[in-house]
């Protein structure tokens, strides 16, 4: 490649940042599930674009803390209580200002064999993945389709696209979060709400603690996936994957039965998340109630 070209693409790159930058500044947007991983790292990237940002976790240490390192709002939120998310978009309202954007990113991911899982694992799981999208898309709307505009922005991921043994409670979740998302849109786009899904891969976060990775599962940084928000937030896409690269996904429900078991006889992903490594996995297990 020539030295024009590179600084050609560079040239590219350059502009593309500063239009986004331009397409986020001066945004109000709140963000669940904020206080960690993914979360955070839009948070700060939001931050640091010249949006308004403010955050919401049901770990209220971990939140107050990440807000207080930021500089920005921290409000302790639980997406599963309708009340609670109402709660929360009042006091993001009221401290920083009318939410142009909700980041439905609070979740969860449990691994193992269906058989072994808890019903209360089952039920937080789709608690906190899908009704919580759900709620917290349906408080925010409400505000939004009064003043005409506004846009919500919901963490789904590429298991939705992607059923995978070891995985079924999640990648049912995800899979609704997808769907939802687009009926939503469709619904709501006529009265000037945007309904978005960014559909992150296995990002470097304690969602994938103890758990290996291979061609067909790849992980990437949490900043990856910030970027693909924003971009969403600057230009409204109804999905997309982080990275995009992993696009290939949305084709993966319509190929033949035959094939995707042969793929995950040859990649051994279903062994990932049936068989994770219990030990380096632990902290997060007890964390979202799995142990």
């Amino acid at each position: 490649m020539s030295l024009t070209s590179i600084f050609s693409r560079s040239q590219r790159q350059n502009a593309r940042l500063h239009q986004i930058r331009d397409g986020v500044a001066g945004k109000v947007v709140a963000i669940t599930g904020g206080a960690r991983g993914i979360g955070l790292e839009i948070a700060t990237e939001l931050l640091d674009a010249g949006a308004s940002v403010a955050i919401g976790d049901i770990d209220v240490d971990a939140v107050e803390k990440a807000a207080a390192d930021l500089g920005i709002e921290g409000i302790a939120l639980d997406v599963t209580d309708r009340q609670s998310l109402d709660d929360f978009l009042d006091a993001v309202e009221e401290r920083v200002g009318p939410v142009d954007v909700l980041v439905n990113n609070a979740g969860i991911m449990p691994v193992g064999p269906f058989l072994d899982y808890r019903e209360s694992l089952i039920r937080a799981t789709l608690n906190i993945d899908l009704l919580g999208v759900i709620l917290g898309s349906q408080a925010a709307a409400a505000r939004m389709v009064v003043r005409g505009h506004g846009q919500i922005l919901n963490i789904s991921s590429v298991a939705g696209r992607l059923p995978t043994p070891g995985l079924t409670v999640y990648n049912a979740a995800k899979a609704g979060v997808i769907e939802f998302s687009e009926a939503l849109d469709s619904e709501l786009a006529g009265r000037g709400v945007r309904v978005s899904t960014v559909m992150p891969t296995f990002t470097n976060t304690g969602l994938i603690d103890g758990l290996a990775t291979n061609a067909m599962v790849t992980s990437v940084d949490t900043d990856v996936i910030a970027r693909e928000v924003l971009a969403s937030i600057a230009e409204v896409r109804v999905r997309v994957a982080a990275p995009r690269s992993m696009g290939w996904v949305n084709l993966y429900p319509v190929l033949p039965q035959s094939i995707k078991r042969a793929l995950l006889r040859t990649t051994k992903t279903g062994e990932i998340f049936l068989n994770p490594d219990s030990e380096s996995r632990s902290d997060y297990s007890r964390r979202i109630g799995q142990q």
